[in-house]
């Protein structure tokens, strides 16, 4: 009887380790998806972000029209580089940020605070996840939910909301709600924000805007 009960406990403490591994299972390397609905009109905006991440250095990937436009980001250092691809006109560009760059790209950007945790909590995504809630600096205010089944590095998709601890996988702003549509564990190649890939053009990110700013291109 007593050799049967310590076998119980014993079995119970192995299930209970396995579980709390899976709830903490941490990714260094892999791939998020977000889809993205908009509340405001955004010709042409990609419906999709797709981020690569690698320790400290992420990439946010998407499609503008004929161009496939990749962001990195270095969190350690904040520093990044723009890559800009547009096969229809064979043209290659990279463009690499510093931290002023980085600050002034984001600017515009609405700045979220006051941060709370509601204790409601949900499955989303198949993710167990909390709800919080936030402000902007806009007036405006919005909700988040995040999950602690799993630990992924702080990224370009995410930085605005580095004070909340947990995975973003789902966000619901005035502008937009993002929602959270996978996330891989894996390898992604190299990701660098001081090495052009091969066949890119470097130009200087005052070029890149510059180009933006007369219609991408020529």
């Amino acid at each position: 009887m007593l050799k049967s009960i310590k076998t119980s406990v014993v079995a119970l403490i192995l299930v209970s380790t396995a579980i709390i591994a899976h709830a903490q299972k941490k990714m260094s390397e892999g791939t998020i998806v977000y889809g993205i609905k908009y509340k405001i009109e955004a010709p042409g905006a990609p419906e999709e972000q797709k981020v690569k991440f690698n320790g400290d250095i992420s990439k946010l990937e998407m499609e503008f029209g004929p161009a496939a436009i990749g962001v990195l980001m270095d969190n350690k250092s904040q520093t990044g580089m723009v890559l800009v691809d547009i096969p229809v006109a064979q043209k290659q560009y990279a463009a690499k940020m510093t931290k002023a760059d980085m600050e002034e790209s984001n600017a515009a950007k609405p700045k979220y605070s006051d941060f709370k945790a509601t204790g409601e909590k949900k499955t989303v995504s198949g993710y167990n996840a909390e709800k919080y809630t936030f402000k902007d600096d806009k007036g405006g205010t919005g909700e988040l939910w995040a999950t602690l089944d799993v630990e992924v590095p702080a990224n370009i998709a995410t930085a605005d909301f580095k004070d909340i601890k947990g995975t973003i996988v789902l966000v619901d702003t005035p502008q937009a709600t993002i929602t959270l549509k996978s996330l891989t564990e894996g390898k992604v190649g190299e990701l660098s924000v001081t090495k052009a890939p091969a066949g890119y053009d470097e130009i200087t990110y005052a070029e890149l805007k510059a180009m933006q700013q007369q219609g991408g291109g020529e």
